[in-house]
This record gives C-alpha cells, sequence and structure tokens, in this order.
C-alpha cells in the first residue's frame, strides 16, 4: 500500500515548517537514509531523511511553501510493484493530525485506511532493524527504541502488517487502537488537563483542547460527544460554528487580544515584515516562560584575574584549541550542578519534576533569525579542551543548520553570555522545562577593595535567574555561590 509522507515534527516547540526544498522529484526511487527534503524548523534549516523504500509517486506540497503544519501529508511513496494510480487517488490536501483519545473509538467511528502515514525522519534517526516479522519501518524504529519484541506483537495493519500503535499497545500491555488513516506523532509536548470553573477536570481529547485554546473557546460550556461525555473536535467545532457565549475573544501568547496592523500613514518609511517560523516559535515560548514561571534572580560579581592568567598558559602549552572564558564557565557551572544537585532540576508539571545526574549545559548560540541553544553533555565529565572543541563544532553546525535533534533538545541548565558584546549585566528568561539559565556579562577592569586598600581586578557579573516553583532562593544562592568559587579558583576545576 501506498505511504503518506508527513511533515515531520523535528523538535518539542515545532507546530509548522517550511518546506524549503525537495531533494527528490516525482518517479524518483528513494531507500531508507536518502535525503528527500529540507525543512525549516523553528530552530534551523534540517535535512529530512526516508524512512522506507519506494518510488515518489506524488509531491503535494511544492519547494518553498511556508508554514506547513506538523503531520500534514506533503508527498506519496509507493512500495514496490505499486500503480502511479494510487498516488493520484491520494487526497491532493491532508486532513489535520486527528485527535487522541484516552479510550480507542468505536469500531463504526474508525476510518478505513488506504495509507499508512509515516512521517519523514530526521537526518539522525537511527536505521529500522531487519527482521522477519512484516512491520512498518516506523513501528520498527519505536520497537528497536523500547526493546519491543515484535515477533510477540500482533499486527492490525493491512496483511497483518504491524504498525505504530501495535508496539505503542504492547509497551503499555493494552489493545492495539484502532487503526486510522493517520498517526498521531506530533512530538510538541502535552497540553494542560482543561478544567471547568470550579476547578474539576473536564475530559477532552488534546486536539479539542488545543482548538480550544487557539480559538478562544470555554470548554466548560462545550458538552462533549464522545465516549462518556468527552469532548472531541466535532463539539469545539460546533461551538464555534454556533457563536454561543461561551466562545471568548481568543487571546494572545501574551494574554491581550489580537492587535490589527497599524494603516500607513502619510510619510510613514516603516514596513511590516512576516515573522519567521523560529521567530514566532522563540516569541511565543518566551512569552509562556515569562508568564508563567515564577522568575527570581540573583546577582554576584566574579574576579577573573586568575582564570585569565590559568587560560592564558593552557593556550600557550597547546595550539590546536583555544580556551575560552565561556569554556570556563561552562565547566564552572557542571561543577556547580553536581556539588549543589537540588538545583540541577526541570518542572515537569502536575506535581512532578526531573532531576538530572549529570550537567548537561544548553549554551546559547545567535544563528541568522534567532538563536539555537546546543548542548554540552555531561559537561563536569569533560577537561577545558574538550569542552572548547566541542562548542566549536557544535556553534559551526548550528550556525549552517546542521545539529542533529538530541544536540540541541533537552539539557539540564543554561548559559547565555553576552560578555563580547560589552553588556555589563543582564537578566536571561529561563528556557522550560529547565529551571536556571546563567546570563555572563563581560570581564572589566573594576576598582576592588582587597585587606582595606583599593585595587585594580578583572571582573565579571553574572546573574542566575531561577524557577521558584522547584528551587528556593537558598538553593539557588548556594549554586550561584559554587559557581562564583570555581569561577575565581579555576585551578578546582583541574582536580
Amino acid at each position: 500500500m501506498s505511504i503518506k509522507i508527513l511533515m515531520p515534527a523535528l523538535s518539542p516547540t515545532m507546530t509548522e515548517g517550511n518546506l524549503a526544498k525537495w531533494h527528490v522529484k516525482e518517479g524518483d526511487q528513494v531507500n531508507p537514509g536518502d535525503v528527500i527534503a529540507e525543512i525549516e524548523t523553528d530552530k534551523a534549516t534540517m535535512e529530512v531523511e526516508s524512512i522506507d523504500e519506494g518510488i515518489v509517486g506524488k509531491i503535494l506540497v511544492a519547494e518553498g511553501t511556508e508554514s506547513v503544519p506538523v503531520n500534514q501529508v506533503i508527498g506519496i511513496l509507493l512500495e514496490d510493484g505499486e500503480d502511479a494510480s494510487a498516488a493520484n487517488e491520494a487526497p491532493a490536501t491532508a486532513a489535520p493530525a486527528p485527535e487522541t483519545t484516552d479510550t480507542p473509538p468505536a469500531a463504526d467511528e474508525a476510518p478505513a485506511a488506504e495509507a499508512e502515514a509515516v512521517p519523514a525522519a530526521p537526518a539522525a534517526a537511527p536505521a529500522a532493524s531487519s527482521g522477519d516479522v512484516k512491520a512498518s519501518p516506523l513501528a520498527r524504529r519505536i520497537a528497536d527504541q523500547a526493546g519491543v519484541d515484535l515477533g510477540a506483537v500482533q499486527g492490525s495493519g493491512a496483511h497483518g502488517k504491524v504498525v505504530r500503535s501495535d508496539v505503542e499497545a504492547a509497551m503499555t500491555g493494552g489493545a492495539p487502537a484502532a487503526k486510522s488513516g493517520t498517526a498521531n506523532i506530533s512530538m510538541s509536548g502535552a497540553l494542560p488537563a482543561a478544567v471547568d470553573g470550579s476547578g474539576n477536570r473536564l475530559f477532552a481529547s488534546p486536539l479539542a483542547r488545543r482548538m480550544a485554546a487557539q480559538s478562544g473557546v470555554d470548554l466548560g460550556g462545550v458538552k462533549g460527544s464522545g465516549p462518556d461525555g468527552r469532548i472531541v473536535k466535532r463539539d469545539v467545532d460546533e461551538a464555534i460554528a454556533s457563536g454561543a457565549s461561551n466562545v471568548a475573544e481568543p487571546e494572545s501568547a501574551t494574554g491581550t487580544a489580537p492587535v490589527e496592523l497599524q494603516a500607513a500613514v502619510p510619510g510613514d518609511t516603516s514596513e511590516v515584515v512576516k515573522l519567521s517560523t523560529m521567530r514566532k516559535v522563540i516569541a511565543q515560548r518566551m512569552a509562556e516562560s515569562k508568564s508563567q514561571v515564577p522568575h527570581f534572580y540573583l546577582t554576584m560579581d566574579c574576579e577573573l584575574d586568575e582564570l585569565l592568567n590559568i587560560r592564558k598558559a593552557l593556550n600557550a602549552a597547546q595550539e590546536d584549541v583555544k580556551i575560552s572564558v565561556n569554556d570556563f564557565v561552562i565547566r564552572a557551572c557542571a561543577m556547580g550542578l553536581m556539588e549543589v544537585p537540588a538545583a540541577n532540576v526541570a518542572y515537569e508539571g502536575e506535581g512532578f519534576m526531573r532531576r538530572f545526574h549529570t550537567a548537561d549545559i544548553s549554551v546559547a548560540v545567535a544563528i541568522p533569525g534567532g538563536l539555537i541553544t546546543p548542548i554540552v553533555r555531561a559537561a563536569e565529565q569533560k577537561g577545558f579542551k574538550q569542552i572548547s572543541a566541542d562548542m566549536k563544532d557544535l556553534a559551526t553546525r548550528a550556525r549552517d543548520g546542521k545539529l542533529a535533534q538530541e544536540e540541541y533538545q533537552g539539557g539540564s541548565f543554561s548559559v547565555s553570555n553576552l560578555g563580547m558584546f560589552g553588556v555589563k549585566q543582564f537578566d536571561a528568561v529561563i528556557n522550560p522545562p529547565q529551571a536556571c539559565i546563567l546570563a555572563v556579562g563581560a570581564g572589566e577592569q573594576r576598582p576592588v577593595v582587597k585587606d582595606g586598600e583599593i585595587v585594580p581586578a578583572t571582573v565579571m557579573t553574572c546573574t542566575l535567574s531561577v524557577d521558584h516553583r522547584v528551587v528556593d532562593g537558598a538553593i539557588g544562592a548556594e549554586l550561584l555561590a559554587a559557581i562564583k568559587r570555581y569561577i575565581e579558583n579555576p585551578a578546582l576545576m583541574l582536580l
């Protein structure tokens, strides 16, 4: 059967992408691992690979198309021996991603599937495992990652083929979900549970909650028609169409009503520029962070003279890698997090937090149109030379849009350094779900008092932004004091 190629979710925050370029044309033979397209995501332009073999039967979204929703069908792949007419029978445009419910839909509600939806894979996706069991490439990939034996999984696809929902059911010990024409593969994260005015939970599908949030619909006034009274997509559609009083004016990410663009006036030399996908996501995430995360800030001055002396000696001793002040800061943060593990956490929501056992330091890197935060993994286990080499490689590939997904997703702590621009001090916005970010200013000569005398010293101001939901003031202060101690006594980081 034909296979639908979907717009992949290449990052947790991605809801749409721009189809920058096709690397294949209709009639081309592709194999697993072949690069088929370039997608501009909220982070960078990334290559995507095919995770199946076949012939490109139809391209449904032209290159250069902007704002293609995640999970929309962008092309059709034909299996060996399949006639090209199968692609012509496919819909010219794809329906939006189906809603997911906690209970399988009734059998008479499950649509018949003519093609299995398979997302294009990011370049870093592992190859599918081999085996005699008839299974889709996506099902094989998920089974490999989860350690599921495909031989013990009953397939619900055509001719008993094992598909994604079968593997997921085996992982949870439940029955396979009713097969549908598309697969819900969104990686953008779960929406919070819906509640009514009294705080009682409302049972609604994720798609219904997302639609309600975008349209300003109060789910407390919507009657569900799904199983056990669950609110589903058609209920929200009806509420929007009815124009009833339960439909509120939609709000923007900042909590204010949408603002109409101001009409041009005579003599006005300004212009309105459309935000890039990356810029829109940055705007949304920063607004959510400042409005939903209770920030508090701690500031300390760090003397750099000893650090600069050791840095000079290390760089003089070898020439292949030049160690920067930022490399020392990354290492100091990693050592500080190991010393104060209560600060090496992330807020998970719904009464949970995640505690990290390594210091995975996300470092803000400016790229055209925005920024990205590649991660130095387990920085507490690396020396200055290795950290410097890692950062040079990550920053170069970040600016070229060549980072793999796992190289910029995750992380337990962030560092943002604007010292190279001469900025003395600033307060950075936390990157959820992380709980802390260190803002690093410029090192400059300042007068300091030592032994009762005023003497010059190179001083750098550091400000720690902290999420008060999971890290208290005393813990944040302990962490910043530890970072300061390592920066001012860099020999401690050599032990």
